[in-house]
């Protein structure tokens, strides 16, 4: 059967919009009723920063599940802090229907996955609805799909990196899959040094690899470049060729157009504003970020590749950097910003 998803341009009607998304893939009755509980999965990795689903986006999903008993919002805990902390943007929201809920706090059943023994948290499992919502980025791993890495309930999750995408496509077999996919294009997130470009796109559907496939073409990315995406397509867990993808609503040619547009004259505004932008003005700010963030704070202690893989997802190319990198690395710690010693990972930093 071909995938079906739904490409819809708002205004300032979020929750109109996702109705009409919804009517094109023809609805989620089966989802909607008094007999399923509902696991909204948001991704926020950081509730100082603003790279998650609107507040309004996640009304109207909420909106559009008006029969379901109870719903929550779940997220688990990272270096940035608890579940429960990060949660906390979409506090207007709660209710003695709608919850947050931690995914750390409640990791009670026992699974495998990429070949180690884990826990999830049992809301993510059936018969309850999991709504996968993210933003749309130029990310690599993803977005929807690297969404389901915050299933995982410890907050130290960066030694999975180097297993991600099996990892993932485990959890989404082990759970029983994503029932609703929402990927929030209120804003394009772009990479290093570019500000967010305001889109006002939804892409919805109930297969979330077709989801990730669109939303993935439409930032500009290679298909063939996303490890995630990639072992889902391999496994079958969804459609990943667009040409079995049927996209309804705003044609993805024509928003495709926009979206390299809005782009570059965002880079042109950036370039007039701040002049020439080289990799070392990009990664010094970016380091900074980290640092604030609490990337290096105790317990972590991290590598050079932690910190090249940190960069990477903050949208830096890192390739032939490592020197770069190391020097960087080496003037934080002469400053007494950070601490740093030798192991058997071989040199590591701290705050």
């Amino acid at each position: 059967m071909t995938a079906k998803v739904a490409i819809i341009r708002f205004e300032d009607n979020e929750a109109e919009s996702l109705q009409k998304a919804l009517r094109l893939i023809n609805g989620i009755d089966d989802l909607n009723n008094p007999e399923r509980e509902v696991v909204i999965k948001v991704g926020v990795f950081s509730h100082r920063a603003e790279n998650h689903t609107s507040v309004r986006v996640v009304d109207a999903i909420i909106d559009s599940f008006s029969e379901a008993p109870k719903i929550y919002l779940a997220e688990s805990d990272n270096y940035q802090g608890t579940g429960l902390e990060r949660l906390q943007i979409w506090r207007e929201l709660f209710s003695e229907r709608v919850v947050p809920f931690s995914l750390s706090d409640e990791a009670d059943r026992d699974v495998r996955l990429a070949e180690q023994d884990m826990k999830l948290s049992h809301i993510l499992f059936k018969p309850n609805v999991l709504v996968d919502t993210h933003i749309l980025r130029t990310f690599e791993s993803g977005s929807i799909l690297k969404n389901l890495f915050g299933c995982i309930p410890t907050s130290k999750k960066r030694k999975f990196h180097k297993i991600l995408g099996p990892l993932l496509a485990d959890i989404y077999e082990v759970i029983g899959g994503v029932d609703l996919a929402v990927l929030d294009g209120t804003y394009y997130w772009h990479g290093a040094g570019d500000s967010p470009v305001r889109m006002n796109v939804l892409l919805v559907g109930r297969d979330a690899v077709a989801v990730e496939t669109v939303g993935a073409t439409l930032a500009g990315l290679k298909l063939e470049k996303m490890p995630v995406l990639q072992e889902f397509i391999k496994r079958g867990l969804g459609e990943g060729d667009l040409r079995n993808i049927e996209i309804l609503g705003t044609t993805l040619d024509s928003l495709r157009k926009e979206f390299v547009s809005a782009v570059k004259t965002q880079r042109k505004i950036r370039s007039k504003r701040r002049g020439p932008q080289t990799w070392g003005g990009l990664s010094y700010r970016i380091m900074e970020d980290l640092i604030k963030e609490g990337f290096f704070k105790l317990p972590n202690k991290r590598t050079r590749k932690d910190v090249a893989s940190a960069l990477k997802a903050k949208g830096l190319s890192t390739e032939g950097k490592e020197r770069s990198i190391a020097n960087s690395l080496s003037r934080r710690v002469k400053k007494g910003v950070l601490k740093a010693a030798e192991d058997s990972d071989g040199w590591v930093y701290w705050t």
